[in-house]
């Protein structure tokens, strides 16, 4: 059966969709576990007919082929039938993250220009407060229990259940590989975040390439505290397990405390996680539940894990394949790692994956030796397994395809051996717990501030693998803001997830002749004797 078994089977130039795979998952075991939040279980087929019923519904509300659908919603089965919903109408699923608020949200769902939006009913407010400023959205629709008090928005607001539908009727129509499925938002460096717009191949070609360097088979469970809203989640987490017949536990969010608790309970066999909160566990007191579970983790997918942390996984915790050693990027899916089992050198990403071909080259793209750094660029060797472009940005896509070659706009390098090394990041953004953070939305964000005159957000290394985030401004003549006053007003303003640890006031900034704000000067200086510390005060923030 296509897109079934050993990964190692499939053929080159094989095209899938997730609706297809679901399709043949549910003719072949209609009553096995798919899905599991908690102890709630949901079989293929229970989740093939939620689905379908709510496609219907939303067909009626006039979701149409190619017409984009934003949803804001946690971890939970909804997210996951909207998202099948949305794609067996050949529509395109707009998964956003679910700590966007102000400015931040509303670029996202302007840019989208979706019509319906879907969101948990704690998040209402935050698009109500910016829907007068979204003309082409027309309806929202909310999961759970409304909100205490008046909501006013610019649009028609109605709950979610209203909607679920009971037509089981099968839907004919089918996408295409080839067709739009998805946006996913990346951070912009130079402007806001754009839209990576990816076919139904592209997911499940990205889920075919982890299980080639995780393999799975019907028998495993799968547990991840990965967001819905993130392409691991769904393809790594989702799409792999259907491709195999095999379950995923899909936790609310990561604990380590809860993490093997939650192993226990679902029966884990394979761990779905960022390198960070490999760390965090491996570094973290035993427990009885921990002790239990020694061996049960066979394989655990994520990056970056640093070779001690590897090693703590083998030992301490019994498992036999640990990290991912691969590289990739929302644009090109997974283009370095290797097949599971196979040797990594120590601090490599793997070797170029079959399906792409990847050079490292200097500023005028002439490719350059093995062992000297210089931009990655990429360049797919199949059909539909590469970005389609920047949703509604094609001069921003033709930038970044100079030469008939993605440019990652990050710096990496070959050895003689062919092992790829990721070396830093060239582009402009910041990278903190596995969250990508554009740093030209958190300087129009903090340049809102009535206190502030010119305002830079920057990356300064951390000691715990990733980066912190900056806030290095310029106060307005004859104001005066207390560090720690800016930061308790950003809470309200920007993700929890990007709230900079660190905030300095200057009177100048270090700039080049035309003018821009050198932030790699930045960088380099750090936590300066003047630079105030978040991880020095009390002040406590909760992920909302």
């Amino acid at each position: 059966m296509a897109g079934m078994g050993n990964p190692e089977t499939w053929t080159i130039g094989e095209r899938d969709t997730v609706i297809a795979a679901l399709d043949r998952a549910v003719a072949s075991h209609p009553d096995r576990i798919l899905l599991d939040f908690a102890g709630d279980l949901y079989t293929y087929a229970d989740v093939d007919r939620l689905s379908t019923r709510l496609a219907h519904s939303l067909e009626a509300l006039g979701v149409r082929p190619g017409a984009t659908v934003l949803t804001m919603l946690g971890n939970n089965i909804d997210a996951v039938v909207c998202w099948l919903a949305v794609n067996k109408l050949r529509a395109v699923s707009v998964p956003v993250n679910t700590a966007l608020r102000g400015e931040f949200l509303r670029h996202q769902i302007a840019d989208a220009g979706a019509a319906l939006v879907i969101c948990e009913a704690d998040f209402l407010p935050r698009i109500a407060a910016v829907s007068a400023e979204l003309p082409e959205m027309k309806r929202v629709l909310y999961r759970g229990e409304a909100p205490v008090g008046t909501v006013r928005c610019a649009v028609p607001v109605a709950p979610l259940d209203e909607f679920r539908g009971h037509d089981d009727t099968p839907i004919l129509t089918k996408p295409d590989p080839a067709d739009l499925a998805c946006l996913v938002y990346t951070s912009g460096t130079t402007g806001p975040s754009k839209g990576c717009m990816l076919s139904y191949n592209f997911m499940c070609n990205l889920a075919r390439l982890q299980l080639r360097a995780g393999p799975a088979t019907a028998d495993d469970v799968t547990i991840t505290p990965l967001p819905l809203f993130h392409m691991n989640a769904l393809c790594v987490g989702i799409i792999s397990n259907i491709m195999v017949g095999a379950r995923v536990a899909i936790v609310e969010r990561f604990s380590v405390s809860n993490f093997w608790p939650e192993v226990e309970r679902s029966g884990a066999t394979i761990a779905s996680i960022l390198g960070s909160m490999g760390g965090l566990l491996a570094q973290a007191p035993d427990s009885d539940a921990m002790r239990r579970c020694f061996g049960q983790i066979h394989t655990v997918r994520g990056n970056p894990f640093t070779e001690p942390t590897k090693a703590i996984w083998r030992e301490r915790f019994g498992a036999r394949q640990v990290g991912g050693n691969g590289y990739g990027l929302t644009e090109a899916c997974v283009v370095t790692s290797l097949p599971g089992g196979e040797y990594a050198a120590p601090g490599s990403s793997g070797k170029r994956v079959p399906d792409f071909d990847v050079r490292i080259v200097d500023e005028m793209d002439r490719e350059l030796p093995a062992n000297t750094p210089g931009e990655v660029v990429v360049r797919p060797l199949r059909p539909d397994i590469m970005f389609q472009g920047y949703w509604r940005r094609p001069e921003d896509t033709l930038k970044v395809m100079r030469n008939m070659w993605f440019h990652t706009g990050d710096i990496g390098k070959f050895d003689d051996e062919g092992f790829f090394y990721f070396v830093d990041r060239k582009k402009d953004y910041l990278r903190r717990r596995g969250e990508n953070i554009s740093s030209f939305e958190m300087e129009s964000a903090f340049a809102k501030h009535p206190a502030i005159l010119e305002v830079a957000v920057h990356a300064v290394p951390s000691d715990k693998g990733e980066d912190d985030v900056k806030v290095t401004a310029i106060l307005r003549e004859g104001v005066t803001l207390k560090a720690e006053d800016l930061f308790l007003w950003a809470t309200d303003v920007v993700p929890y997830y990007a709230l900079p640890r660190y905030i300095e006031f200057r009177t100048s900034m270090p700039k080049n002749p035309q003018g821009r704000v050198l932030k790699y000067q930045l960088r380099d200086e750090g936590r300066t004797p003047d630079t105030w510390d978040w991880e020095e005060t009390d002040i406590k923030v909760a992920k909302r």
